[in-house]
């Protein structure tokens, strides 16, 4: 393992895909000169759409495709100069649940260390399936658990080799609300402890509230990386409801110069660019039109928005 504590925990330059032509179908860029840089310690959340290139980048990182252009390092470690090291430094938890019903739990954490090279002395089966709440579905056949529990197996059976850099492609997908928080609380530990985290997700606001910074992929190109607050602040919108001590029957006209909207009988909406007006002035406008008003919130545009606005751009 590279002990060069200043090389990042995943270094990707210019890494390209290209799938070749079969048939009659034509060939298809999947990764187009993509680079980025995932620091220790963080978690990092890759997003797109789907098919936009994301699991391609994944799938590259763990040697099982291969790519067509470019370079990508895992701590350090070349994935082309020293494979076997760079897949000894991730670990992988995938979308599909592609786990062997006829194994117990335990079993199968030892066949996947064995894999990796791991010295029976040294295995930590009990400790990890403790720590993804499976410890009394240890001697249970897989084919026996519920889905939230087999997506938590999946996650113990990534970290048998205790790899630096886990990645999660959607693994909370089809879990329910109460898995879900139990395998982030177990993601924060990981992470807490030293495990960098990349991490994909259709669950926007998860995204949100994880991750340091966030990448954008769409069509295979990279649209953005940047911190989750640098990102929602891009889009410069913001809402300011108020709450009224009257019914409304209509927009007074002399609020007809503002972007403004009816919401109820006693409540209205101004959408504004905090850049460019103040709230202050708003809540002056709306006091001069003869409002009365009882209450204030406003809203700021969340991740959410970015995505939709970053990846509504048809491919080039």
């Amino acid at each position: 393992m590279n002990q060069d504590s200043s090389a990042p925990a995943v270094a990707i330059e210019g890494l390209t895909k290209v799938y070749a032509r079969q048939g009659k179908a034509a060939s298809k860029k999947a990764l187009d000169d993509v680079s980025l840089t995932i620091r220790r310690g963080e978690i990092f959340g890759l997003l797109g759409p789907n098919g936009a290139g994301k699991s391609t980048l994944i799938n590259i990182l763990a040697g099982l495709v291969n790519k067509t252009a470019g370079t990508a390092a895992i701590w350090g470690i070349d994935i082309d100069r020293e494979p076997r090291a760079s897949r000894g430094a991730i670990g992988v938890v995938p979308q599909e649940l592609n786990i062997d019903p006829f194994f117990t739990p335990s079993e199968l954490l030892d066949v996947q260390a064995g894999l990796y090279g791991v010295p029976p002395a040294e295995r930590r089966t009990e400790e990890i399936l403790a720590a993804v709440g499976l410890a009394d579905k240890a001697t249970s056949y897989a084919r026996t658990l519920s889905g939230g529990m087999r997506r938590r197996l999946l996650v113990a059976k990534a970290m048998v080799h205790r790899p630096p850099v886990l990645v999660l492609d959607e693994p909370t997908a089809g879990v329910d609300v109460e898995l879900r928080q139990g395998l982030w609380d177990y993601v924060r530990r990981l992470n807490a402890a030293g495990t960098t985290i990349l991490l994909t997700t259709h669950y926007l606001p998860e995204a949100e509230q994880l991750c340091d910074r966030i990448a954008i992929i769409n069509h295979g190109k990279l649209i953005a990386c940047d911190t989750t607050k640098a990102l929602t602040s891009r889009l410069d919108r913001k809402e300011m409801r108020l709450i009224l001590d009257g019914d409304l029957a209509a927009l007074p006209p002399a609020l007809s110069g503002y972007d403004v909207v009816q919401k109820g009988p006693r409540e209205i909406a101004f959408r504004y660019r905090p850049s460019e007006v103040r709230a202050g002035a708003l809540l002056d406008a709306a006091r001069g039109a003869g409002l009365g008003i009882l209450d204030i919130s406003t809203e700021e545009s969340d991740l959410d928005d970015i995505f939709i606005e970053l990846t509504r751009a048809p491919a080039a």
